[in-house]
């Protein structure tokens, strides 16, 4: 019998130190800013990056990705380019900001409530911003990457309203999507244990998107280095394993020896932004939400100068 994973999560920041670290408000000059959530003084906005000659009557497929760091930190400008590129296959791409430790004083808790927030918002709003409702996804990475899947998998955490909060496709970049013990899979040591609840605010299986598959979830692809000390390899492996035998569409692209992070703009001379976003697209062209040949290389190169 095989042994057990002590499931460690530090859940690390997905951005950089200060000299290359998207500044938190993001700068996105490219994209127009909305607030979609309003709680207290706090205001959340989310940046939405718009296709050449776009109209409200447009009926395009969108996705709204979630920045990483841990619950505690991060930044909406982490996924600029991600939006950026998306939006020039003709979908219309949004990153969101939510509420965070460092800046709000709350729990993990609070990510998820806003992440749903987020997705419905960007339903209700549906016309307005010329897309298709039907054709919602959403993305993130590491505990961004918790928020997406969770807003698919989690029940509860929002108001009780007419508008669904489910997305339609998960993009996941090294996601957090194992927060509690798996008998005989994962263990989680005590000490460990105590210190993700206080992040968590509740119980963490509560939240925890591996304990809530179940049949009928949006398709998903998860995007993973196997060299990944924050979020372990393993825990995606037996997402996508658990995902797949309950009937559900759940691809894993494993990056070999990649660390945490390593989907970023910037690293590895954008290799791994180059595979990544070509699988994201040919993963979005199956659900026929992309049509025509792949721009990645051309859109580096622009952007690279």
């Amino acid at each position: 019998m095989k042994p057990s994973l002590i499931l460690s999560l530090t859940i690390l920041s997905l951005t950089t130190s200060a000299s290359g670290k998207p500044p938190y408000p993001p700068e996105l000059p490219d994209a127009r800013a909305e607030v979609y959530k309003t709680i207290g003084d706090t205001k959340l906005k989310l940046w939405i990056f718009e296709p050449e000659g776009h109209k409200k009557s447009d009926k395009r497929p969108a996705v709204v990705f979630f920045f990483g760091g841990g619950w505690r930190a991060g930044t909406p400008g982490q996924f600029e380019m991600q939006c950026k590129y998306l939006t020039s296959r003709g979908m219309v791409a949004m990153t969101a900001d939510y509420r965070v430790s460092s800046r709000n004083g709350t729990k993990a808790t609070a990510c998820v409530e806003d992440g749903k927030s987020a997705v419905r918002w960007i339903r209700k709003n549906a016309r307005t911003l010329g897309v298709n409702s039907a054709k919602v996804a959403a993305g993130g990475g590491s505990a961004g990457g918790h928020v997406a899947a969770a807003i698919a998998t989690v029940p509860g955490f929002e108001k009780d309203e007419k508008t669904s909060s489910a997305p339609n496709a998960l993009l996941l970049f090294n996601p957090a999507v194992i927060l509690a013990e798996v008998p005989g899979e994962i263990e989680m040591p005590a000490e460990k244990a105590v210190s993700l609840k206080e992040r968590i605010g509740i119980d963490p299986k509560k939240i925890s998107p591996y304990h809530h598959l179940r049949k009928g979830l949006p398709p998903t692809i998860i995007f993973h280095g196997t060299n990944d000390d924050a979020v372990p390899f393993r825990t995606v492996q037996l997402y996508e394993k658990r995902a797949q035998a309950l009937g559900n569409s759940c691809k894993l692209v494993a990056f070999d020896d990649k660390p945490h992070g390593f989907f970023n703009w910037g690293r590895f001379d954008n290799e791994t932004f180059r595979e990544t976003m070509l699988a994201a697209e040919q993963f979005l062209a199956k659900q026929g939400w992309i049509k025509g040949k792949s721009t990645i290389n051309a859109f580096i190169k622009r952007q690279a100068k």
